[in-house]
């Protein structure tokens, strides 16, 4: 009798799959998830969120995923108290 051989579908690896990434000009890089990240020192850096935000402005602390750090801060200027002297200190003396 023949042996009968089965052959299996070979299903495509998950990480070969097309990944959606949108570029945001004012942001980081999101990547559909999960992700590796092959730093620049040869280290590789994995995130399994099913979004993945990747900076690319380098100012991040938790480089290289994004926290926010690209976002400007503008200082508002304190208004001045109504009644007081600019010239005058917390306590109240005229500063010199």
């Amino acid at each position: 009798m023949a042996e009968e051989t089965v052959v299996e579908p070979v299903a495509e690896p998950a990480d070969r799959r097309a990944r959606r990434v949108v570029v945001d000009p004012e942001g980081p890089v999101l990547i559909e998830g999960p992700v590796e990240v092959e730093l620049p020192d040869g280290r590789t850096a994995r995130s399994d969120r099913f979004v993945v935000a990747v900076c690319v402005c380098r100012r991040s602390h938790r480089y290289p995923w994004c926290d926010t750090s690209h976002r400007r801060r503008e200082r508002r200027p304190r208004p001045a108290a109504e009644g007081k002297d600019p010239d005058r200190g917390p306590d109240g003396d005229r500063d010199t």
